[in-house]
């Protein structure tokens, strides 16, 4: 089993606390076949809610597939309590929103859509539908009357 951390990083106005919403949010991921280097053209997403039990009993995943091409059953779960938002205090840097362990896997890119949710930086306001699928997001923070926005998201995935 490997750990692979998800860092996140973008820039941010007037807004923090930028993390995913829900047990449902999806982490549309592509996975590289450890066993075949084989990595398919479509976004899969592994969610916390969804949990596969693992062959020979070993425990479940949030996903379980068979390589379409060497048939190796491969596995990835999202480890829970390391899912950490993204604060004001790190702007422009990376930081780990995410780890996965995985059993024949590896995540090598990933793409971020609608389900994000953030706080205006100063008020508190909520902004619960922050879609990042443009990798840019604005909107109007009332209390503060100023813009807010999330731009030029980008990531990286490190082995912890």
């Amino acid at each position: 089993m490997v750990k692979f951390g998800l860092q996140f990083k973008a820039t941010l106005e007037n807004v923090s606390n930028v993390r995913p919403l829900g047990e449902d949010f999806r982490w549309f991921l592509k996975l590289k076949c450890g066993n075949c280097g084989e990595i398919p053209d479509k976004w899969q997403y592994v969610t916390l809610v969804e949990n596969v039990p693992l062959k020979g009993g070993r425990g479940s995943a949030s996903m379980v597939q068979k390589c379409k091409l060497c048939a190796r059953e491969n596995s990835i779960d999202i480890l829970r309590d390391t899912i950490t938002p993204y604060n004001a205090a790190d702007n422009e840097t990376f930081k780990t929103m995410v780890q996965f362990e995985c059993r024949g896997l590896e995540p090598v890119d990933f793409q971020p859509q609608a389900g994000f949710a953030a706080e205006g930086a100063e008020t508190g306001t909520p902004f619960p539908e922050v879609n990042l699928l443009e990798k840019d997001w604005t909107d109007y923070d009332e209390k503060a009357k100023e813009s807010v926005g999330i731009y030029e998201v980008t990531h990286r995935f490190i082995k912890c």
